[in-house]
């Protein structure tokens, strides 16, 4: 399939590139037989035969399945060509067309024709030279006209390497996608059984035990195991809220997306839900789909940490670059709470979902930053270093989501 698509593009370009070459050395004048009407009339032979080639190759490509009946068919036009011009400068243009388009189309292989045509080259040049010798009696321009059909080998290994070469970086970059392709799909695997793992699974698990202690104790303690069916019943809420809110995380980042429109359609649905005003700043920015998806959810469990706990009237969102750092800052202003010098104290004063952002942050391959103190507000920053990030060119773009 690569080969075709070399195919495609080479003998198209090919095809244009001869007829303009042809016409531009028809235009200054290199021609060996002076006859401007003939010369008329050949490059409109050429122009018809290329918008017909390049027609019928864009129309059915399947065309240059059948490379010998093609190169026939161009030969065909070539002889027509050197009949008409009588041995001119479209001949000789023409016939290096053919030897790079068969080459485009055969490789080495077409090495023979590429003789063949040297040599009918050599023929034309030959008699061309004694036709003038016997009207001069001398030719300053034999060297040239001698040497130019053996520029047809030339054009015809060009050709064989530019189908290579092409084919080559089609084949490189289909390879480079599918890897990419695999990889991305063993991420996300690997994502969404760590999220299974750390949410839904635990809970089931649970659920499992007491369910399997559930016969023994209505035999011999049915208070005990009424309490536990309570229990069941509450870990089997749990699951299902846990994975309502796992499948609500996947749908946060639209992958297809910039992920500064995926920010700012986040904060506006929040801001529609809780009536709280958000301010959005974004910057274009390229990130990896893993780092997507956590930022996605730490902005998620930011704002939503906002709506219980802060009481906050307004709260400000900023994606943007900086040194070489992909920032995500969540600010609002709030009635903050006074930070605990260890993170391992933050479930114990009931900031789990801080602890959970911290975790996504270093999933990401970044770190958060938390400041906050008691009636200032809160402010959180993710940094995410890339090693290649596109940034557009457009200013910040200023929002307003109520």
């Amino acid at each position: 399939m690569s080969r075709f698509a070399a195919y495609f593009a080479i003998c198209r370009a090919l095809l244009l590139g001869r007829f303009v070459v042809t016409l531009a050395a028809a235009g200054v004048g290199v021609r060996v037989v002076d006859d401007t009407w003939r010369l008329v009339g050949v490059l409109a032979l050429i122009m018809v035969a290329t918008a017909v080639e390049v027609g019928i190759q864009s129309r059915w490509p399947s065309v240059l399945r059948w490379r010998l009946a093609f190169l026939t068919a161009d030969a065909a036009l070539m002889i027509g060509v050197l009949v008409l011009s009588e041995g001119g400068v479209a001949y000789f243009c023409f016939g290096a067309g053919w030897a790079a388009l068969s080459g485009a189309l055969l490789g080495l292989r077409a090495f023979p024709l590429w003789i063949a045509n040297a040599g009918l080259g050599l023929t034309v040049a030959s008699q061309l030279l004694r036709m003038e010798s016997a009207t001069t009696g001398m030719s300053i321009t034999a060297p040239f006209v001698l040497a130019f059909p053996m520029i047809y080998i030339v054009c015809g290994f060009a050709g064989a390497g530019m189908v290579a070469a092409l084919a080559r970086y089609i084949e490189m970059s289909v390879a480079a996608v599918a890897a990419t392709q695999r990889s991305a799909a063993a991420s996300e695997r690997a994502r969404l059984a760590r999220e299974l793992h750390d949410s839904v699974a635990k809970t089931l698990r649970g659920v499992s035990f007491a369910a399997v202690a559930l016969p023994s104790l209505l035999r011999n303690q049915p208070d005990v195991a009424e309490q536990l069916a309570t229990t069941v019943s509450e870990g089997t809420d749990a699951a299902v809220r846990e994975a309502r809110e796992l499948l609500t995380g996947l749908r946060l980042d639209v992958p297809d997306r910039p992920f500064a429109q995926n920010v700012e359609r986040i904060c506006r649905a929040w801001a529609e839900a809780t009536g709280i005003p958000v301010q959005v700043s974004t910057s274009a920015v390229d990130l990896p789909l893993t780092a997507r998806y956590e930022l996605a959810r730490i902005l998620d469990e930011a704002l939503h940490n906002v709506a219980r706990h802060a009481d906050a009237a307004v709260v400000q969102v900023s994606l943007h670059r900086s040194e070489g750092n992909v920032e995500l800052t969540v600010q609002d202003d709030g009635t903050g709470f006074r930070m605990p010098g260890e993170l391992a104290d933050l479930p114990a004063r009931g900031h789990f979902g801080i602890v959970g952002m911290f975790e996504r942050a270093q999933a990401a391959g970044g770190a958060l930053q938390v400041r906050s103190a008691p009636g200032a507000g809160t402010t959180l920053v993710i940094r995410v270093p890339l090693a290649a990030t596109g940034i557009a060119a457009a200013p910040p773009t200023q929002r307003a989501s109520r």
